[in-house]
């Protein structure tokens, strides 16, 4: 006799929300051993003023954690996500005030940012955080330093809104987007040196911005 009842992995169904870092992802995003992490690809979609959803692939050495609910990273200036997250009047709206707090932000009169979303698959699961953007100034250790030192990088910081992680117990995701560096050994150790020169501006603008909240 056949029964209709299905497996018991397939009904097993693990979604979990969040609003600051796992401390696995944090440890991810904490700017170090950049070497172990290359490969890891992160989605960051936004709304352009059309409407329309755009995605921009984010390394390693692009992203950084500064704190248990925040993210900064990095975008090409010219990008259309830069230039959305850049000009927040085009987009969806939430307060900020409370961005750099910890506390949640929400709607009002203060400081406003645009919305964008994460994705990511790590340690078999697949995560998609909510994100309150707000442009951020880069910050140089040197008060004269001039243009030439700039990453030419546009930065942002965000808090998380909500994350959710979702797993099921008959399978494990093995990898998301993923890549591997080509050229030579000289190459790939240049690649890391200017990923870690990135990370260090983004780790003095963003507590640079959480200090003086």
């Amino acid at each position: 006799m056949s029964s209709s009842a299905e497996p018991r992995a397939v009904r097993t169904w693990e979604p979990r929300v969040f609003d600051e870092w796992p401390p696995p992802l944090r440890a991810l995003l904490d700017g170090t051993a950049l070497a172990s992490k290359i490969g890891f690809t992160a989605s960051l979609m936004t709304c352009d003023a059309g409407g329309h959803l755009r995605t921009s692939l984010l390394g390693i050495g692009e992203l950084y954690a500064p704190s248990p609910r925040c993210l900064a990273f990095a975008l090409w200036p010219a990008s259309r996500a830069a230039r959305t997250l850049s000009h927040a009047e085009h987009g969806q709206m939430r307060d900020t005030r409370s961005l750099q707090s910890g506390q949640r932000s929400e709607p009002g009169d203060g400081d406003r940012c645009a919305q964008a979303a994460l994705a990511f698959v790590h340690d078999g699961g697949f995560y998609q955080v909510q994100l309150l953007v707000a442009p951020m100034r880069e910050v140089h250790a040197d008060a004269d330093a001039d243009a030439a030192t700039s990453s030419g990088l546009a930065q942002f910081i965000a808090s998380i809104d909500v994350g959710e992680v979702q797993q099921v117990g008959y399978a494990r995701l093995t990898s998301g987007i993923a890549f591997e560096l080509l050229g030579s050994a000289l190459e790939h150790r240049a690649v890391l040196e200017r990923w870690q020169r990135q990370i260090e501006r983004l780790r003095q603008a963003a507590h640079a911005r959480l200090a003086a909240s």
